[in-house]
C-alpha cells in the first residue's frame, strides 16, 4: 500500500522533535507519539464510552472492557439502539458466545434465537436499513487528511477521519473492519441487527466486512480481556456448552462510572499523526534492516492514551 502523507507536516514536527540533534537516529513510532505534545491529543468525551465488566477470570481478577462509540454521521441509528440497552441494563447478565481464532469475539444473548427463552428487547428500538452501513460525502470531504492511501484493496480511498478509519468512494464514505473495531451481529439481509448483539474483531482485518455490516464503535482498554479468551469449538466459534461462556456483568455509559479513567486519542489531523504514520510504512531505526515502504491503513492503528485528571488516572 502507498501512503500518501503531508510532508510539510511530518518534516516540521521531525525539526521540532529531533533540533537537538543534526543527525540523529529515526524515531519509533512510539518515539513519535511520545513526542506529540498535549495540543496533539483529544479527549474522548465519558458519555461516549460503554464499559463493559466481564465476570472476573479464573484467578479472581477483574475484567474491563472500554468501548468507545462511532461518532455521527456513521451508524448512529445502531448506536442509539445500544444506548437504549445500556440504560435498560439490557446487555447485564448476557455472555460471550462466540470466539473464533483469528476473526471475532461475539456477545449476545446465549438464548437469543430461542422462542419463550429469548432475552426480552427494551421497548423503543430502530429497525435501521441497510442504506446507513454508508454516509454520503458532504463538503468538508473534498480533500482527504493528511493521511491518506490511495491503492486500498477495499476502498477508492483509505484515509481517518475524526480519530477513526475511513473508506471513501466518490459518492459515500464508511468506517473499516480493523483491529478492535466492534460491529452488529445480525441475521440474513435484509436483517441489520438492533446492536443487541455485538463483536470485537481480533485477528487480521476482515475488511470484506466493510459496509455489509454496521460498525459501531473501538475497544480503547481491556481488549486483552477479549482477545485472550478460550476459543470455540462450535462452528464459526460458538462456545458448544454453557460453563464455556464468560458472563457479562454489567455494561454502563462511561459518564456514570466514578473510577474510569480519562481517554484521548492522537488526533489524525496532527503533525505528529502524520509523522508516526510515515513511521509505521518506513520504519529505519535500529531495529529494521530493511523498511517496507508502505503500510495498510488498518495497520496504522490510532494512539489511545489514560490521562490523569485531579489526580486519577
Amino acid at each position: 500500500m502507498r501512503i500518501f502523507l503531508s510532508l510539510l507536516g511530518f518534516a516540521a514536527f521531525s525539526a521540532s522533535a529531533m533540533a537537538a540533534d543534526k543527525a540523529p537516529a529515526p524515531l519509533t513510532p512510539n518515539a513519535i507519539v511520545a513526542a506529540a505534545t498535549a495540543g496533539d491529543w483529544v479527549r474522548i468525551a465519558p458519555d461516549d464510552l460503554l464499559v463493559m465488566d466481564l465476570a472476573p477470570d479464573a484467578a479472581g481478577h477483574a475484567r474491563r472492557v472500554v468501548i468507545q462509540v462511532m461518532p455521527p454521521p456513521f451508524s448512529q441509528g445502531w448506536v442509539q439502539n445500544i444506548r437504549t440497552l445500556v440504560k435498560a441494563h439490557w446487555f447485564d447478565g448476557i455472555a460471550v458466545v462466540r470466539v473464533q481464532d483469528n476473526y471475532v469475539v461475539q456477545w449476545g444473548d446465549p438464548d437469543g434465537e430461542m422462542p419463550g427463552k429469548a432475552k426480552t428487547l427494551p421497548a423503543g428500538l430502530l429497525t435501521v436499513p441497510q442504506s446507513e452501513y454508508v454516509s454520503p460525502l458532504t463538503a468538508g470531504d473534498a480533500t482527504a487528511g493528511p493521511v491518506a492511501f490511495t491503492n486500498d484493496a477495499y476502498a477508492p480511498l483509505a484515509t481517518f477521519e475524526g480519530g477513526w478509519p475511513i473508506g471513501r468512494s466518490q459518492s459515500a464514505k464508511w468506517p473499516l473492519h480493523c483491529y478492535g473495531m466492534v460491529g452488529v451481529g445480525r441475521n440474513l439481509s435484509p436483517d441489520t441487527g438492533t446492536g443487541a448483539e455485538l463483536y470485537t474483531v481480533i485477528g487480521h482485518a476482515p475488511r470484506q466486512l466493510d459496509r455489509n455490516i454496521a460498525l459501531v464503535g473501538r475497544v480503547i482498554a481491556g481488549m486483552e480481556n477479549l482477545s485472550s479468551l478460550q476459543r470455540g469449538t462450535g462452528d464459526l466459534g460458538f462456545y458448544k456448552t454453557a460453563p464455556e461462556r464468560t458472563r457479562i456483568t454489567s455494561v454502563r455509559i462511561g459518564g456514570g462510572v466514578k473510577d474510569l479513567p480519562a481517554y484521548e486519542y492522537l488526533s489524525t489531523n496532527s503533525r505528529a499523526f502524520a509523522a508516526y504514520a510515515h513511521a509505521r510504512a518506513n520504519r529505519k531505526d535500529d531495529f529494521y534492516i530493511q523498511p517496507a515502504g508502505g503500510v495498510e491503513v488498518c495497520n496504522v492503528p490510532v494512539p489511545i492514551r489514560e490521562v490523569l485528571v485531579a489526580g486519577k488516572r
